[in-house]
């Protein structure tokens, strides 16, 4: 049994700024020994991520050989697009999503504990897996539309899945599920008050079996009934199916708007905010994805995320992920220049682009799906 242990983490764009500081070369060696810590009791292994002043965002030496990670370095990818170093951005996304599609088909069971932040790389490394452990601490969002990406790191798969239309709702705007409603979605498989996970942690390191159900009815036995509070999106799951699950951005806002004149509830006002906040680029293109997530296996959605990642950092179509990551963690002026700036001016051919085969010469994602089946 392999464990996964996300460390305790507040806080996404502001705090992951840190990651734009320069550190000496010999701190630097010394961080690429400690950035996770792999614990062995009996049969069971527990990777934690040690990378605190990071935010423990993901980056290559995190996602190889045996170690888990979490998040996404994207502000080292700002500084590889910036200086032309695309090898290097084509490397993070190939390991990070080739490393995901071994944990999501891999037959050990493993747990992903999901103490704090869990966006982005985070939950491509913990949602695949085989039980997903929330807590009161537990913050999941897919934000990419904000920093002019698309939800990655599978999410096209688990979010097309999710109940109704909620997986398009969550892909556009980036909002935050906190633990209780990723237990009512299926995010999560379990949920255990925060005070419990040591408790967990110590439980599953002294099995000796891999067995799931063994490991089920431990996780199990510290688990508490919860449930979303009253002004969770899961008790607005009619308004959600309605509105986003109509064919294009332009009639989701409409519908939102449409909505908004009709009930008090502030819920929507806020929702519009966050559309129109993020990049039009990134929405139609984001919403195109999950459509496809729905009728592809987990390895297609990676092979496709993929190419949509080497076309976002090439920036031909648009800079808006450059921008997106200057804005908000770079300069910090949360006032992003998108291009195209609305959604008119965002063409069929420019979303096109980002789902059309690499060129000839440029390889696709290979996973080995005749070693590791994908499921469904």
């Amino acid at each position: 049994m392999q464990r996964l242990k996300i460390s305790n983490i507040s806080r996404y764009f502001n705090d992951l700024r840190a990651l734009s500081q320069h550190r000496t070369s010999s701190s630097l060696t010394d961080d690429l020994c400690n950035q996770v810590l792999v614990e062995g009791k009996a049969n069971s292994r527990m990777a934690i991520l040690n990378r605190p002043s990071a935010l423990n965002a993901l980056n290559t030496n995190m996602g190889s050989g045996r170690a888990f990670c979490a998040g996404g370095d994207i502000v080292s990818l700002y500084h590889f697009m910036n200086q032309g170093k695309l090898e290097e951005c084509k490397g993070f996304f190939r390991t990070l999503y080739s490393f995901i599609y071994l944990l999501g088909t891999h037959l050990k069971p493993n747990v992903a504990i999901l103490n704090g932040l869990t966006m982005g790389g985070g939950a491509g490394v913990s949602i695949p897996g085989t039980f997903r452990v929330a807590c009161g601490k537990t913050v999941f969002a897919t934000p990419e539309t904000l920093i002019g990406f698309h939800p990655d790191a599978g999410a096209s798969f688990y979010l097309s899945h999710l109940p109704g239309h909620l997986g398009e709702f969550l892909a556009l705007t980036g909002a935050k599920l906190n633990g209780a409603e990723m237990m009512a979605c299926g995010l999560a498989t379990h949920y255990s008050v925060s005070e419990k996970l040591p408790l967990i942690e110590e439980e599953l390191g002294k099995l000796v079996t891999d067995d799931p159900s063994v490991i089920e009815a431990c996780l199990e036995k510290y688990s508490d009934l919860v449930y979303p509070d009253m002004n969770s999106v899961i008790h607005r799951i009619d308004i959600v199916d309605k509105c986003f699950g109509l064919d294009t951005v332009e009639e989701i806002i409409d519908s939102l708007e449409s909505e908004a004149s009709l009930i008090n509830d502030p819920w929507c006002g806020s929702t519009l905010r966050l559309l129109k906040e993020a990049s039009p680029l990134s929405l139609k293109v984001s919403l195109r994805s999950i459509r496809e997530g729905r009728f592809q296996t987990f390895d297609e959605c990676l092979v496709r995320e993929y190419r949509m990642s080497l076309q976002g950092v090439s920036r031909l179509i648009s800079g808006d992920f450059y921008e997106g990551v200057r804005a908000r963690m770079v300069d910090r002026d949360i006032a992003p220049k998108w291009s195209p700036p609305s959604l008119e001016q965002v063409s069929e051919d420019m979303v096109d682009h980002y789902f059309s085969p690499l060129s000839e010469s440029e390889l696709d994602l290979e996973l080995p799906t005749k070693l590791r089946e994908a499921f469904n």
